[in-house]
């Protein structure tokens, strides 16, 4: 675990269909040239989902964002994404890994992940009625992935402040969705 000693932003946008057209407004309110979007939308088709990459591709490019592209390297590749998010195969990009549990944090670690995205600290819309990680837990399993590990789950500014002070150099930063869109 590299807690804050880390080139990747600390601040994270989740991706997903959910969000629908508001995705261009959460991505308005990321900070240029100080975040990153994982692009999910897992359940659009092949070229629809290239599509919507590709257009957010540019967006990133010009706002100076970092993009990770989950589960897909050629997509990500030609993308020209900088990670590649719970890979589907190997990839001579980095890659992040979603971690829930300690095998999870393991196999995070033994695949010599750039960054993983733990979660979830606290109740998410995205799961409504699952659990969160105890926080004892979330900490353990941020250690154990032996790279920046950043926190997902019912995130935003005001936790990310209150849990860097009261556990510094455990989380590299914070990943969300609605938080994005009521920044």
């Amino acid at each position: 675990m590299e807690g804050n000693q880390s080139p990747w932003p600390k601040r994270w946008l989740m991706t997903d269909e959910r969000v629908g057209k508001r995705l261009w407004e959460a991505i308005d309110h990321l900070p240029s040239g100080q975040a990153g979007v994982v692009f999910r939308h897992h359940g659009l088709a092949g070229p629809q989902r290239a599509e919507l990459g590709r257009q957010l591709a540019g967006l990133a490019r010009a706002r100076g964002l970092v993009l990770a592209v989950s589960r897909d390297p050629e997509l990500a590749e030609r993308l020209g994404a900088a990670l590649v998010h719970n890979p589907a195969y190997a990839t001579a990009l980095p890659c992040s890994r979603s971690v829930h549990d300690e095998a999870e944090a393991e196999a995070a670690e033994k695949s010599g992940a750039a960054l993983a995205f733990v979660s979830a600290l606290f109740p998410t819309r995205s799961h409504p009625g699952a659990q969160p990680l105890a926080l004892s837990r979330a900490i353990r399993l941020a250690w154990l992935v032996g790279c920046p590990a950043i926190a997902l789950g019912g995130m935003d500014e005001r936790r990310w402040t209150k849990l860097n002070a009261a556990h510094p150099d455990v989380f590299h930063g914070y990943a969300g969705i609605s938080c994005w869109l009521e920044a």
